[in-house]
């Protein structure tokens, strides 16, 4: 109960700014109703919704209702669907992760940023965001300076990136469906982000580049671990190897080696398509399924706009701001060949 009232004021807000969105998106159909539920939730976010009352419900709605979306889409995609991506698919994601993580760093190193902000700023941009800084930061002791200037710059790259693919999937391959769907999926920073631009185009879209994006997350373990390798020799994990190290501080590096898993919405999406592509899950289910996520998908929506901080990302400076906005030159440049080679 406590939980309820903690994440109501947040939550409602959000559900109205993604019933506004949706509303005014009838009367602009070019822009669509995610994108505009995005712009509201940042004018309110800044304004008169500012209050830390509405944090944590906005919270729950930018990540555990856009989790529950994800695994309820499970329910109305089959395997088939999925394995359109081929080998060529996966293989361009593996290269499009790679040659992001090794620019990222090879960026930050020529700016002047510290190798752990580089190595933030490379799992985020290069696998889920938020979600894959807050999994590598504990692995690699990066601080919370570090940490949150990365989430900051990474989600602004993701946002501005969300509009301008959308010109450049129209000039090189006219919406295509897979083409389109692997530009999205395999460069925006959050699922939220691909989920709107997959909305602006069509529902297609939206699925397949959704796919994409769920297979970079799945390789979330891989780049953590790559994160553990790189900095074994670093402060952090010598405090922890120490004779004199505690016993919490042991359980500590303990957790954080132990913590490398894939995300629990990740599993779920994967257990749903294999019912409804076993016939378990019933049209009405599914179709029931499709309709929640849609929903949770424009509150999430929401929610990641009211969470957009513009002072923050004001302050940061036009440093931190040059380092997000030539990593995503470089992540559309990267993609746009490996498309034309793979896919």
């Amino acid at each position: 109960m406590n939980f309820i009232k903690k994440i109501a004021p947040g939550l409602i807000i959000c559900t109205l700014i993604a019933q506004l969105g949706l509303f005014f998106g009838k009367f602009i159909p070019s822009i669509g109703g995610a994108p505009l539920a995005i712009f509201i939730g940042l004018i309110a976010g800044n304004t008169f919704a500012k209050s830390n009352t509405f944090a944590p419900g906005s919270k729950f709605s930018e990540s555990d209702l856009l989790s529950y979306s994800i695994v309820l889409l499970g329910g109305t995609l089959s395997f088939n669907t999925i394995l359109q991506l081929g080998f060529s698919g996966i293989i361009f994601i593996i290269l499009q992760m790679g040659l992001t993580i090794v620019l990222t760093m090879f960026i930050g190193k020529k700016l002047g940023f510290s190798k752990h902000f580089s190595a933030l700023m490379a799992s985020g941009n290069a696998v889920c965001g938020s979600s894959a800084i807050g999994a590598t930061s504990p692995v690699i002791k990066a601080n919370d300076n570090d940490k949150g200037i990365s989430i900051t710059i990474v989600n602004l790259t993701g946002t501005l990136l969300m509009f301008a693919l959308l010109p450049v999937a129209n000039y090189l391959y006219s919406y295509d469906t897979l083409q389109t769907s692997a530009l999205l999926g395999g460069i925006l920073q959050s699922v939220g982000q691909v989920i709107a631009a997959g909305s602006m185009v069509n529902h297609n879209v939206l699925e397949m580049s959704t796919i994409f994006k769920i297979v970079r997350i799945v390789f979330l373990v891989i780049v953590v671990m790559w994160c553990s390798k790189e900095f074994k020799d670093n402060d952090f994990e010598k405090e922890f190897k120490e004779d004199t190290q505690t016993t919490l501080q042991k359980e500590a590096y303990s957790k954080n080696k132990k913590s490398l898993s894939v995300p629990w919405y990740i599993i779920g999406f994967f257990i749903l398509c294999a019912l409804f592509s076993l016939g378990l899950i019933p049209e009405a289910f599914s179709k029931t399924f499709k309709l929640i996520s849609s929903k949770f998908e424009i509150i999430a929506l929401a929610g990641i706009g009211m969470r957009i901080n513009i002072s923050e990302l004001i302050k940061q400076g036009p440093k931190a701001s040059l380092y997000g906005i030539l990593v995503g030159i470089s992540q559309i440049v990267i993609a746009v060949v490996l498309i034309k080679i793979f896919l």
